[in-house]
């Protein structure tokens, strides 16, 4: 009786400390500027690739990224040597092979981004019993989207003296209810990116939110285009239906 009044009461603790309950406490995230913002935005391809090293230098360590393949990567700018270079960099499970084993073998283009840890129970552990989520849809699924996760990347601060912060927590301006379990991620100077733009944490926060969004939704181009192509489509119809329509009734007494 006594293990299930402590299991309720650990239940309603997580209830009450999770992002809905604690959406009050809020505070609204930097609002940015994307370049993929409006009917014809579009992603920046170097951003891209910049936040492509942020996420496998920093965030792959802890953060999966299971829904994106690497042959995607073509999407946003490397050749397909670039990609078979990167997938082979790291090993996956595979078999059985002729005798029934199961093998490790260096990942291939077709292949999903490997994750970190072999389970979550694993991720767990080594986590402090903190479960880093998936990162794939992270961009849609959270209010504020891209402000949001980016707002939290830099919103790493000092606890306010009057505020008692839980053991291994840390004070975040942005997260809801402002104790995350997660450390600050990036720090100045964390990468070396290639094309020699300075690596602050703002810089690598925003690049790292452009290459998750990409990755929530790798189409968002081309349905921006779609849609712009349909609005010109029934605009045309409009005009040949009115002019349709004036040439049959023009004649008709009214």
């Amino acid at each position: 009786m006594r293990r299930t009044a402590r299991a309720i009461l650990a239940a309603l603790v997580v209830i009450g400390a999770s992002p809905a309950a604690t959406a009050a406490d809020a505070v609204a995230p930097p609002s940015m500027k994307w370049t993929f913002d409006g009917l014809f935005g579009a992603f920046d391809r170097a951003a891209l690739r910049r936040g492509f090293q942020v996420y496998t230098e920093v965030c792959a360590a802890c953060h999966s990224l299971r829904l994106v393949h690497y042959r995607n990567l073509t999407e946003i700018g490397f050749s397909e040597d670039q990609v078979k270079a990167i997938a082979a960099e790291v090993e996956v499970a595979d078999g059985p092979d002729a005798e029934g084993e199961m093998f490790d073998r260096p990942a291939r283009p077709s292949d999903r981004f490997v994750s970190p840890f072999a389970n979550d129970n694993a991720a767990r552990a080594a986590n402090n019993g903190a479960l880093p989520p998936d990162l794939s849809l992270v961009a849609k699924s959270r209010i504020g989207g891209p402000d949001y996760l980016y707002g939290l990347m830099v919103g790493y601060r000092e606890a306010p003296a009057e505020m008692e912060m839980s053991e291994g927590m840390e004070y975040n301006a942005y997260f809801p209810g402002h104790q995350i379990a997660m450390p600050a991620p990036l720090s100045e100077d964390q990468v070396e990116y290639a094309d020699g733009t300075e690596a602050t944490v703002s810089q690598m926060a925003k690049d790292v939110t452009n290459f998750l969004v990409w990755a929530a939704e790798p189409e968002l181009e081309e349905r921006k285009r779609m849609g712009v192509k349909i609005v010109l489509f029934l605009i045309l119809l409009t005009g040949m239906l009115y002019a349709v329509k004036r040439a049959i009734w023009s004649d008709v007494p009214h």
